[in-house]
C-alpha cells in the first residue's frame, strides 16, 4: 500500500478512537452504566425518562398518516432481510474455510440496547429493535462482502467509491496489471491473517 495513504489511515484509526472515546464521556455525562450487555441508568434518570414516555394510544393518535400508510411497507422488509441474514451466513460458513479466511463474528454487528430506555413505549422499541436489527445485518454483510472483494478482486475502481469498506484503500489501483499479479496473493494473506486475531480474541482470559 502507498505509504502515504497508509499514514492517513492510521490517522482516520486514531481520529475513529478519539470519537469513541468522546462518546464514552458523553454516555458517563448521561449517567448511563452499561454492565453485561444491559443499561442501567440511575434513578434519577429512570424518573426523567418515564415523564417523557407517551402511551401507546396518545402515540398512535399522533402519529402521521402517511408514517401509519407506509408502516406495511417498511416491515415488510423484514423477511428480506432474514433471508439476505441466512445467505450471508451459509455463505460465510461454507466459503470463508475454503479460502482459509476466519468466519466473521456476526454478533457484535447487532445492539439491541435502545430496548432499555424508559421513554420508549412498545412500539417505538420495537421500531427502534428492527432498525438496529437492519443497519447491523448491512453491516455484518458489508464486512463478509468486502473481505470475499479484497479476496478475489482488490482492484480500485476509477470512478470514486462512496462509504467505501475498510479493506478498499488497500486494493491496488485501477488498471495497475502488474500490481495486481503482484500484490492478489499478499493480500489473501493479509486477510488470512485475520484469522489468528480471531482464534486470539476466542481465547479465554486468564
Amino acid at each position: 500500500m502507498n505509504t502515504k495513504i497508509e499514514a492517513l489511515l492510521d490517522t482516520i484509526r486514531e481520529m475513529e478512537h478519539e470519537i469513541e472515546l468522546e462518546l464514552q464521556r458523553r454516555r458517563a455525562g448521561l449517567k448511563a452504566d452499561f454492565e453485561a450487555q444491559r443499561v442501567r441508568f440511575e434513578q434519577e434518570v429512570l424518573a426523567q425518562h418515564a415523564r417523557f414516555k407517551m402511551g401507546l394510544l396518545k402515540y398512535m393518535l399522533s402519529s402521521d398518516i402517511k408514517s401509519l400508510l407506509s408502516a406495511p411497507l417498511i416491515y415488510a422488509v423484514f423477511f428480506p432481510m432474514v433471508l439476505l441474514d441466512l445467505f450471508v451466513w451459509v455463505y460465510q460458513w461454507v466459503c470463508f474455510p475454503m479460502y482459509g479466511l476466519a468466519r466473521v463474528r456476526r454478533a457484535p454487528y447487532f445492539v439491541f440496547d435502545r430496548v432499555h430506555l424508559g421513554y420508549l413505549n412498545f412500539v417505538e422499541k420495537v421500531n427502534c429493535a428492527y432498525c438496529s436489527y437492519g443497519n447491523g445485518l448491512i453491516a455484518y454483510a458489508r464486512e463478509v462482502v468486502g473481505q470475499t472483494e479484497q479476496y478475489w478482486c482488490p482492484i480500485k475502481h476509477a470512478r470514486k467509491v462512496l462509504h467505501a469498506h475498510p479493506y478498499y484503500m488497500g486494493f491496488v489501483d485501477f488498471g495497475d496489471a502488474q500490481a495486481y499479479r503482484d500484490e492478489l496473493e499478499p493480500l489473501r494473506t493479509q486477510l488470512a491473517r485475520l484469522k489468528d486475531k480471531v482464534a486470539q480474541m476466542d481465547k479465554p482470559a486468564p
